[in-house]
């Protein structure tokens, strides 16, 4: 049996600093040149192949070399960051302005940089293959369904894929997973109200499309609230509101936007069907027109039991028994790792990185965001485990 996270703690220096270099140099989207190169020169460095898919994505592919079964897994991290200004005071601050790593998709490539190069140590001691998926613009559309259409499952083909993700919410030195859906699908959307504006002081002149969307937004919360099953969940949030010019002024439009977050398919089809009727129906009761456009997003997650029975045992190899914990309701967040849920059996697991004394309780998507990074190691050693077991036994 090899000690992965011996292995792994043999390598932290190096991947400490992988993983601040990323942090001080923040990209977003399909944007990662410096973070996909920086993969791809890791990569060579081990003598891995690799090849490109979505045009910024890399997949390496690491193929056994003992006799066996010929199945493959694949592991997945994604490398964007946020548009965020980093106001954390430590040495490995961005750089970049505007722009930070605050949902830690700098630990999660280190992590899979690291699985890759123990990974490659030891593939004369098991069959099958393993593809290591770098994945980019995962914050905005998500580059899984494109690198999934041009073919990262195939050639050979995946049989099973595994996904982590760091989280301020448990502990460093822990894990938490679910079997079931895991995070939530995600439907954004615009409201456009069209009223008639006109002057303040004669209200009773205009169509005032304010009002409306005042109305708007209260009533959609009662999808929510009186519509979907009080055992479900589900969410609508409008993050922004656009309207009027000046105190005096009624305005001819008001535009809103945000999102929907679902965990069934069910609830997703009903919300989305049913915010388009109610909205549409508020304003012709206020005489004001109304276009909704509600676009797809993210799907829901699911994990497969055998899937999450596997990432179990490794972690519990890893870290003991009692370090892994059920996760007890699907995650309200949406993730891009659900497009390849959706093809192949998957789990998809979260990494504990909290530490009060290391300030690494802020939440995510906050400017202070930051890891504890002994969680590095940790999640090496956990991936690896679940490749090896997954590669070398039945």
């Amino acid at each position: 049996m090899i000690a992965f996270l011996k292995e792994a703690e043999n390598i932290k220096e190096e991947l400490i600093t992988i993983r601040r270099d990323l942090h001080e140099n923040p990209e977003l989207g399909f944007e990662v040149l410096r973070t996909s190169q920086i993969v791809k020169d890791f990569l060579k460095k081990e003598g891995i192949p690799f090849c490109s898919f979505a045009k910024i994505g890399v997949c390496g592919i690491i193929k056994g070399e003992k006799d066996g079964e010929n199945k493959t897994i694949a592991l997945r991290a994604d490398m964007d960051a946020l548009p965020i200004q980093d106001r954390k005071k430590c040495l490995y601050s961005s750089k970049v302005q505007g722009k930070m790593h605050a949902c830690g998709h700098d630990g999660h490539t280190t992590i899979l940089l690291g699985v890759a190069k123990i990974l490659n140590k030891y593939k004369k001691s098991f069959h099958g293959q393993v593809k290591l998926i770098f994945e980019p613009a995962e914050e905005t559309t998500g580059g899984a369904p494109i690198m999934i259409k041009e073919g990262v499952l195939e050639n050979p083909r995946v049989d099973m894929i595994v996904g982590l993700h760091v989280t301020e919410d448990l502990d460093c030195g822990k894990i938490k997973v679910r079997k079931g859906t895991s995070n939530a699908a995600s439907n954004p959307f615009i409201i456009k109200i069209k009223g008639s504006g006109g002057h303040g002081a004669h209200p009773d002149d205009t169509i005032d499309p304010i009002i409306v969307a005042a109305n708007v937004i209260t009533a959609i919360q009662t999808i929510v609230s009186r519509e979907v099953s009080p055992l479900a969940s589900a969410v609508i949030t409008v993050g922004s509101i656009h309207g009027g010019t000046a105190q005096n002024i009624i305005p001819e439009e008001v535009i809103l936007s945000g999102i929907i977050r679902t965990i069934t398919n069910e609830d997703r089809i009903y919300c989305t069907n049913r915010i388009g009727k109610l909205v549409k129906g508020i304003c012709t009761a206020f005489r004001a027109e109304a276009e909704v456009l509600i676009e797809e997003g993210y799907p829901c997650l699911y994990n497969e039991d055998d899937a999450v029975d596997r990432v179990r045992k490794s972690a519990e190899a890893i870290l003991g028994k009692e370090n892994v914990v059920e996760q007890q309701n699907p995650s309200m967040g949406v993730e891009s790792f659900a497009y390849f849920a959706n093809e192949r059996p998957s789990a998809f697991y979260f990494l504990g990185t909290r530490n009060v004394a290391k300030n690494t309780d802020k939440p995510a998507h906050s400017s202070l965001f930051d890891i504890d990074e002994r969680a590095l190691p940790l999640g090496v050693a956990i991936q690896c485990d679940i490749v090896y077991e997954y590669l070398t036994k039945k």
